[in-house]
């Protein structure tokens, strides 16, 4: 049965979380018709995540309620090429949300600046320590922008999510009680920062005594109530536990659904279209040109959108699985090392050390919004690694993020897996016990990429995206490099008992470590080793934009999900200011 064909707008967006919702609300304020295709469903959120069902924990971090359906799409895993990927049936090491918002819907709020590092690796590290310093298949590079290109974007997302903070780098003066290691920002934080807890002050007083300089992670659960530039009101978080994996019910938490949806939802400009699973960009017969999308709507209809422009703005997943789908650019291989969309996929590196106290109690339960007290003087290229076996860092933070009742639990060494042991030290130690996490950079490598699956396929037929991934040595010295560091730090506190995780041997796909999967479709100057160019449009469609973390040629320590909006900030006035006035390649 053909697909039914509608009539043409300007613009399509597929996918409506941080990336998608912001363009849509730039471009429709520009006088564009615009339709918002979302493959979830649409929550009113003050039914929805009313209290007191929003702090459900089997519904929403057990059961997945907002996040993506793997019974209608997965992806299949492997840690080398020379296994055979399987599909992953549950959700673990990472949650891609499924929703209209987006996974911004359930992300725990911290809004971190990538470093100025982070955006040259390749140029800062050959410039510091030679060629020879650059990991052996190492395939990180520059992203063909730079921190000061991207500064005024930031500053454009951190005022529309109302993120709180303190300046430590104002204009290039730094600036007390800040982190002096940020790239230098044009103003300060539109909210103030987040108050120190009790950990987090045992934490500092520690860093300090060892020359390091703590400061409070900026964060987007809003420390006061304020109004953003759409003049849409966010309450003030209540710091009432269950933020991560969940949807906040006291609208203190920026996401789509706080900051833009709500306003966007009357622009005569836009449409939404949620349950509309885009399975193909749609190109002209010589393959130089989109000419809209063809989706699979709620029951089970195909249907064709025109458009002039299309935008993939969906999670780093989606965005690279449509462009392989459609044929948008050559797809990656490893062997050869040649071309470009499924390139430079990379994860997330992280760590902790857990303290255990007998004199000292904290209410580990009553957080969220990312609350912590961070360093960053481990992070990026900020310290010498003349003499050590990796190039990247982490930052280095205690952070009480509602430590919800079923999950989060730090356990001494030693404590039995089940039985009345494990229950004697869940209720000693749930009061009394904190941990020291890093959460680090990840370089990409050659091995590491995305492509589509040849054996599995999802409901509608189409090859699953297929990942191969696994830490490679660099990530594994860092790791361990600062997980010993996190123990120094511990024993300056003086905890009774201290717990330390094994750096992993191979990467594993069970248990959660974070949703920052980044690559596939990675932005850079040179069209033999990007699908994308600095503008983050397609090289070789040039009314495809795509946009989102599959962007990141690598990825920094700071969490993706600032940089991400700045991306979509920096691509809808680029879309604006040149690409509308002259349709055709910016590069």
């Amino acid at each position: 049965m053909a697909a039914a064909k509608l009539k043409p707008v300007d613009v399509v967006v597929v996918g409506t979380g941080v990336v998608g919702s912001i363009m849509c609300m730039e471009l429709a304020n520009a006088g564009l018709k615009v339709v918002g295709l979302e493959r979830g469903r649409m929550t009113e959120p003050q039914h929805d995540f009313a209290m007191p069902y929003a702090h459900d924990e089997l519904k929403y971090d057990r059961h997945s309620d907002i996040f993506q359906n793997l019974s209608r799409e997965t992806i299949t895993f492997r840690n080398t090429m020379s296994e055979i990927a399987l599909p992953m049936r549950e959700l673990g090491s990472f949650k891609p949300g499924e929703i209209v918002g987006g996974t911004t819907v359930h992300w725990g709020c911290h809004a971190r600046r990538f470093l100025p590092w982070d955006f040259e690796v390749h140029s800062q590290t050959i410039a510091r320590y030679g060629k020879n310093r650059i990991p052996e298949a190492c395939t990180s590079q520059d992203w063909g922008i730079t921190y000061e290109e991207l500064e005024p974007y930031y500053d454009q997302f951190e005022h529309l999510y109302g993120v709180g903070g303190k300046a430590g780098n104002l204009e290039g003066k730094i600036q007390p009680g800040g982190n002096p290691f940020e790239g230098a920002r044009s103003r300060e934080f539109p909210n103030p920062p987040t108050k120190l807890t009790f950990a987090g002050a045992l934490f500092a007083q520690a860093a300090q005594s060892l020359g390091y300089t703590p400061f409070q992670n900026p964060s987007a659960a809003m420390t006061r109530p304020y109004v953003n530039p759409h003049r849409l009101m966010l309450g003030e978080c209540a710091r009432g536990g269950f933020c991560s994996s969940h949807a906040c019910a006291n609208g203190a938490k920026a996401s789509p659904l706080t900051t833009v949806m709500p306003a966007l939802l009357k622009h005569r400009n836009f449409e939404l279209r949620p349950l509309a699973n885009v399975i193909k960009v749609n190109l002209d017969s010589e393959k130089k040109r989109a000419v809209g999308v063809t989706y699979v709507d709620a029951q089970g209809r195909e249907v064709e959108q025109p458009a002039d422009l299309v935008i993939l703005a969906s999670y780093t997943f989606s965005n690279t699985r449509l462009m392989l789908l459609s044929g948008i650019g050559k797809p990656y291989e490893p062997v050869s090392n040649q071309g470009v969309v499924g390139r430079n996929y990379s994860y997330q590196t992280g760590g902790r050390v857990s303290l255990f106290f007998e004199d000292k109690e904290f209410n580990p339960f009553i957080g969220g919004g990312m609350i912590g007290t961070s360093i960053d003087d481990l992070s990026g290229d900020n310290f010498d690694h003349s003499n050590l076996g990796f190039i990247g860092g982490a930052y280095v933070a205690v952070q009480s993020n509602g430590a919800e009742p079923i999950h989060s639990k730090l356990m001494p060494p030693g404590t039995p897996r089940w039985g009345s042991g494990w229950k004697q030290a869940a209720a000693q130690y749930y009061r009394r016990s904190f941990a020291i996490t890093y959460h680090g950079s990840c370089q990409s490598y050659r091995s590491h990429y995305l492509d589509l699956d040849p054996t599995y396929r999802d409901a509608n037929g189409l090859p699953l995206l297929r990942m191969t991934f696994n830490w490679h040595e660099n990530e594994q010295e860092m790791s361990t490099y600062m997980r010993d560091k996190c123990a120094e730090i511990a024993k300056t506190i003086g905890p009774s008992k201290i717990g330390t995780n094994p750096v992993p041997a191979k990467y594993s796909i069970v248990p959660y470590q974070s949703t920052h999967n980044i690559g596939g479709a990675v932005m850079g100057a040179d069209p033999a080793t990007s699908a994308l160019n600095k503008y983050l449009q397609s090289w070789d469609v040039p009314n495809v934009f795509v946009i989102g973390g599959s962007a990141f040629p690598q990825n920094g320590a700071s969490p993706p999900t600032e940089t991400i909006g700045a991306l979509a900030c920096w691509a809808a006035d680029s879309i604006k200011d040149h690409y509308l006035k002259r349709p055709g390649a910016l590069v």
